[in-house]
């Protein structure tokens, strides 16, 4: 039972992490501690076909003077949050990787660091959704249907995966 609950931790902590590896994973920042600062819009906030800073789920929906303001002020209010929970979960999934590897393996301390890093993704999904519920609060009920619509169009049903 033990064995158990320590391999759903791994996995869900395995599950939350995914976004961190792959951040970790871009281009090596430069030695420059100025340079390694947070450049150019939160993440998941790119240049896209949208327009700059515009989440995904607004692409394409025009929007006025007032709404953009409206939009850039709460995802760079965010930014700040985010990036420290960010590096909380990298730095317990780092260190919880390290105790795995090392000889002096201590179970209490590895589940202690999976519920840190779970802690910190659970917060970033929660502050990703209270984000997206004050963006559509800015829209109109019209642009609100575009933007379910372009949502809906997107999703694609998943087949379950079968274990073997």
């Amino acid at each position: 039972m033990k064995y158990l609950s320590i391999a759903v931790s791994l996995l869900l902590l395995s599950a939350c992490s995914m976004p961190l590896l792959a951040l970790a994973q871009q281009d090596s920042a430069p030695d420059d501690p100025l340079a390694r600062a947070m450049p150019g819009p939160p993440p998941g906030l790119g240049h896209g076909p949208g327009g700059p800073g515009l989440p995904p789920f607004l692409h394409g929906i025009d929007l006025s003077e007032a709404q953009q303001d409206k939009v850039f002020a709460a995802t760079y209010a965010q930014a700040p949050l985010l990036r420290e929970q960010e590096k909380i979960a990298f730095k317990a999934h780092a260190q919880l990787r390290e105790l795995a590897g090392s000889s002096a393996y201590d179970d209490a301390k590895a589940s202690a660091l999976a519920n840190t890093a779970a802690q910190a993704m659970a917060t970033i999904s929660l502050q990703q959704a209270r984000l997206e519920q004050q963006l559509l609060a800015v829209l109109t009920p019209e642009q609100r249907k575009q933007a379910q619509q372009r949502r809906d169009s997107r999703q694609v049903p998943r087949r379950p995966q079968r274990l073997p």
